[in-house]
Order: structure tokens, then C-alpha cells, then sequence
């Protein structure tokens, strides 16, 4: 496995220092950069970069990244581990040998709801509560601010608040005008919200293909991808080695994993769309939902 593992950029970017905002509801640390500025005080800012720039985290992409999430979900109560489906030769493309890239090393079993419990953010905010995931959002979206400041410019319709709280949040998501793209399965997640009455957000496009790149370059791409400022990710893979390409990434990775499964969905058909079927698609929506896939396109 050693020669498998790949060498992943780390290190704090330049005249700047990862720092973290507590909350005051639940148990959270949100990050942050603090940006020096020339004779004034520092700038403290959105950070999507996850620990890879913190000199302190300890990064071991064998391992995948700390379990953000993991506490909260098991605190609601309303999830449950099952043994999901088998992974089969069709999940990479048929690659065997030496050109299947091996699996990630820490499979775990996925999480669905118990009974007949909705689990996403929308539910929980139309029932009126407030989660980590929502409190955690609203706090990145001040930047660390915990006083309200008149904005400036024209807002173009949309309703910016002064200082966004979580009950501000809970509300957007609850009328359809926000998401938090969250899966349950994406245990390592520092959540982010999109919405128009929130910061405008990035997404960068990844994926190896039938010509060339490989798992560490894919990780090494999503890494870089969140280090300049992407808030999501999504892996636009073809070709062999999509269902483990896509655990080291998706295992490894602090902001929402987005796929297109259709790409795949035709690669378990060998490409030929006339055999592509709903069981074949549906089957795949549920393996890279037990994955922690964040949002499909």
C-alpha cells in the first residue's frame, strides 16, 4: 500500500494562519484564514482549504481525512449502519491486474435513515431545527464576524442579512432558496451553503479518463482545487477505476463531491448506450450515494 499512497500538498499559504471559530450552540470548529495585511489588521476569511493547510493537522491520505461530521450524525439518532451493496468488477470498468487501482484501505458501512426518518438538511429545517451543519455555515459566511456591518452596492433582489445567524439559515433552506449539500455519508464534510442571499461559491471539475491521470493525480487536482478557493468539487471521471478513484478522493476531500453518474453508469455497459438501463443507472445512483456523493448532476 506504501507505493500506492500519494504525496499530497500541504503547507499554509503565503502571509497567512489557519485559525478556528468555535460555536455557540453545538460543538463545532469552523476554519478560517487570516490574511496579514501591510499596517493593519489582519483580514480574517472564507477557508475552504480544508486541514491540508493547516501546519499542524497530521494528513494521512491512507486514512482519509477526521470524521467532521460523524459526532453529529450519531448524536440525532435517526441513522443507522447497514451492510449495502457489493462492489463489483463493473464499478471500474472491468480493470483487473495491475491496471485496477487498488481500493481504499478503511471501507466503512454506509449510513441510511431509520424508519421512515428523513435525514437532510430540508427536513430538519422545516421541523424547525437547527443543526451543526447550519450553525457551521453561518459562521463561515461572517468570516468571523459576530457583529452586523451595513452592506454596500445594489443586492439585486436578494435579502443579505446584516449577520447571517443559523436560524437565518435554517429559514432559507426551509423556503427552497438555500442547500447545504450533505450526504450522510461524507462523514469528513466541513458543510457549505448555496444560496443567492450567501457568498457566491466555486466549483472545480476533476475526473481521469480513459486516456490518462490516475488516483494520485485526482487527489492531488482536488487538493489544489479546494487550496485556491473551489468551495465543491466534482469528479467528472470516465473511463476504468471510477469507484475507487472516487473513494480516495471522496475520502480525502472537506467540501461536497458531485458526480455526473451517467458517465459510469455507461462504462458498467462498456459504453454502449442501447444496453444502458434504469436498473443499471438506479444501481449506480445508490452506489455513489453509499460512497458520501454530495449532489448529482
Amino acid at each position: 500500500m506504501k507505493d500506492t499512497v500519494p504525496t499530497i500538498t500541504t503547507g499554509a499559504l503565503p502571509a497567512s494562519r489557519k485559525l478556528y471559530v468555535t460555536g455557540d450552540t453545538h460543538d463545532i470548529r469552523v476554519p478560517m484564514r487570516e490574511i496579514v495585511v501591510t499596517d493593519e489588521a489582519p483580514l480574517t476569511v472564507y477557508d475552504s482549504s480544508g486541514p491540508y493547510t493547516d501546519p499542524a493537522a497530521d494528513i494521512d491520505i491512507a486514512s482519509g481525512l477526521p470524521e467532521t461530521r460523524g459526532g453529529w450524525l450519531q448524536a440525532r439518532g435517526d441513522v443507522e449502519e447497514y451492510e449495502g451493496r457489493e462492489i463489483t468488477d463493473a464499478d471500474n470498468g472491468f480493470a483487473s491486474g495491475a491496471r485496477l487501482t487498488p481500493a481504499f484501505p478503511v471501507r466503512r458501512a454506509p449510513l441510511r435513515a431509520t424508519g421512515d426518518r428523513a435525514v437532510t438538511q430540508l427536513a430538519y429545517a422545516r421541523a424547525g431545527i437547527v443543526t451543526p451543519e447550519m450553525e457551521f455555515v453561518a459562521i463561515r459566511e461572517n468570516e468571523g464576524r459576530t457583529e452586523a456591518y451595513t452592506r454596500d452596492g445594489e443586492a439585486f433582489g436578494a435579502e443579505l442579512p446584516d449577520l447571517v445567524t443559523p436560524e437565518f439559515v435554517r429559514q432559507e433552506i426551509a423556503e427552497g432558496r438555500a442547500i447545504i449539500p450533505a450526504n450522510i455519508n461524507h462523514r469528513e464534510l466541513e458543510p457549505m451553503i448555496i444560496g443567492r442571499n450567501f457568498k457566491v461559491k466555486i466549483n472545480a471539475n476533476i475526473g481521469n479518463s480513459a486516456v490518462t491521470s490516475s488516483m494520485e493525480e485526482e487527489v492531488e487536482k482536488m487538493v489544489w482545487a479546494i487550496r485556491w478557493g473551489g468551495d465543491t468539487v466534482m469528479d467528472l471521471s470516465t473511463g476504468r477505476n471510477i469507484h475507487n478513484i472516487r473513494d480516495w478522493i471522496i475520502r480525502n476531500s472537506p467540501v461536497p463531491i458531485g458526480t455526473v453518474p451517467l458517465y459510469q453508469a455507461l462504462e458498467k455497459v462498456n459504453g454502449i448506450a442501447e444496453d444502458l438501463s434504469w436498473e443499471v443507472f438506479r444501481d449506480t445512483l445508490i452506489e455513489q450515494a453509499e460512497q458520501g456523493v454530495d449532489y448529482f448532476t
